[in-house]
């Protein structure tokens, strides 16, 4: 019996044609043909007025935190139940995650939580679209608005998800999203800053260019470019440019796909919902997803474990997700939580468990929802 593995990278277009392309074309590093290309491409799928393809979700988090102007000893909200790489970007500027609680009910950033979170010292909200649903983004823009912070959307799992009939990364002042082979859409590695303010889009570049204004250059606005501001190395190749392109063409059919899968899912656990053995994923009101995750939430911590070590038995991988930040060794070093316990954010981590979802799973799924279901009528 096939291993079905929690995630598989695939093939879906023009990828190699695509790759034969860029080498031919005799440019391997960074801004070239497809970059541009991809730039234009991820602009439209988002709305926004610029895309920047960068290395990983990561850089462009990191672009984000930099665009924020955070100083030492300046804070940003975040939820607590996030990857690493979002409190990171803010740490390595010096600056202070401020862990809050996520709504139990979309498992996003709790907008109830954040004004109590705010201080003097509070620059900006970093609010993530767990499991590509996005974040309340009305309530948080309000707050941010009245209190004069930015609002950064980690849009790593969101890409083609709507709130309120918009696109994600169109949702705030500016937004990171991941191209890892675990997204929908994959260069193996890989991600993209969209900015919505046009005052920051220069800057952003520059930050993008190792601190240059070789963008102006290429664009023939100044004579030679030279070092202006900070920044790094944030550009890919063109070889994962020219991949990505070959996904991109396809994005609308991978959603429609996965977004099936997540559907079959769903249809096939709704009378253990509805018997409260299991809790499934709630749409949160007013938006689209784009089918990229489907978790269960179980009744505790073991039943999470033993659920997960029977799928291993069966050769079906099935894990757990992310450890709170606010108790991981990093998280209590250069950050803080801002409560005392956030019971929600704890809760979720021992009790989610994500099944398996990719492009070609195909009638996979149905031995991963008969192995479970199976379990989980023994196991009452």
């Amino acid at each position: 019996m096939d291993r079905i593995p929690f995630n598989k990278p695939s093939l879906v277009g023009r990828e190699f044609a695509l790759l034969e392309e860029a080498l031919k074309r005799g440019q391997l590093s960074g801004d070239g043909h497809f970059t541009k290309l991809c730039n234009a491409a991820i602009a439209e799928m988002t709305q926004s007025p610029a895309a920047l393809l960068t290395h990983s979700c990561t850089a462009a988090l990191e672009m984000a935190a930099i665009l924020c102007d955070l100083a030492p000893g300046d804070e940003v909200i975040m939820p607590s139940f996030t990857f690493v790489s979002t409190a990171n970007a803010v740490a390595l500027r010096g600056a202070v995650p401020v862990f809050v609680d996520i709504d139990p009910e979309t498992l996003n950033i709790d907008p109830a939580r954040i004004e109590a979170a705010i201080t003097p010292k509070t620059r900006a909200i970093f609010a993530v679209h767990y499991a590509g649903f996005p974040a309340d983004m009305d309530a948080l823009a309000q707050i941010a608005r009245a209190h004069g912070l930015l609002l950064v959307e980690d849009a790593a799992q969101a890409l083609g998800s709507t709130y309120k009939g918009r696109l994600a990364g169109s949702l705030g002042d500016m937004a990171a999203f991941s191209f890892h082979e675990t997204k929908n859409i994959i260069s193996g590695e890989g991600g993209a800053l969209t900015v919505m303010r046009p005052d920051l889009i220069e800057r952003a570049e520059i930050i993008r260019e190792k601190g240059t204004n070789r963008s102006r250059f290429l664009r023939g606005q100044v004579d030679k470019y030279t070092w202006v501001d900070i920044g790094s190395s944030f550009l890919p190749g063109e070889l994962v440019a020219a991949f990505l392109y070959g996904q991109l063409e396809e994005e609308p059919q991978i959603r429609k796909t996965r977004l099936g899968l997540f559907d079959h899912y769903n249809d096939a656990f709704s009378d253990l919902a509805a018997r409260e053995r299991v809790t499934l994923p709630r749409q949160p009101k007013d938006t689209t997803g784009n089918g990229h995750m489907f978790y269960l939430l179980m009744r505790d911590i073991d039943d999470r474990d033993a659920f997960i070590s029977h799928l291993r038995q069966s050769d079906i991988v099935a894990p757990f997700h992310y450890v709170p930040l606010h108790s991981a060794p990093g998280g209590q070093r250069f950050g803080r939580s801002a409560e005392r316990a956030l019971p929600v954010t704890d809760d979720t981590y021992e009790r989610l468990v994500r099944l398996p979802l990719y492009y070609t799973l195909g009638n996979q799924i149905d031995r991963v929802i008969d192995v479970s279901r199976a379990w989980l009528g023994a196991n009452a």
